[in-house]
């Protein structure tokens, strides 16, 4: 005779899985689980100095907006392309869509 063994997985959404633990990370063991864990946080650390990072390029963005409206107009073409073209030259083609963003994000819609 056979047993077979059944385990039962609920969907409680108070029970929140650690954050090292395989079923929180998709990890096959422990120690992946592990590492896993150690990169995400890393990873989140990171986010939060390039979000830090894009604040301070808002506040000096704004600083040139307010000095070039009062002199000439609020957008300088040929500056974009150059961070456009350091962004590209630096990420590739995904680098352009990351400082379209940050460009919309410091001067707006244009």
């Amino acid at each position: 005779m056979t047993t077979t063994a059944t385990t039962t997985t609920t969907t409680d959404p108070q029970r929140t899985p650690a954050p090292d633990t395989p079923e929180r990370t998709g990890a096959r063991t422990e120690e992946a689980a592990g590492t896993i864990a150690g990169a995400r946080e890393r990873i989140d650390a990171l986010d939060d100095r390039i979000i830090g990072l894009v604040q301070e390029r808002i506040a000096v963005s704004a600083v040139i907006q307010q000095t070039r409206i009062a002199s000439i107009s609020r957008v300088n073409l040929s500056r974009e392309m150059e961070v456009l073209d350091h962004f590209r030259g630096a990420l590739g083609k995904p680098g352009t869509a990351l400082a379209m963003t940050l460009l919309e994000l410091c001067r707006g819609r244009i």
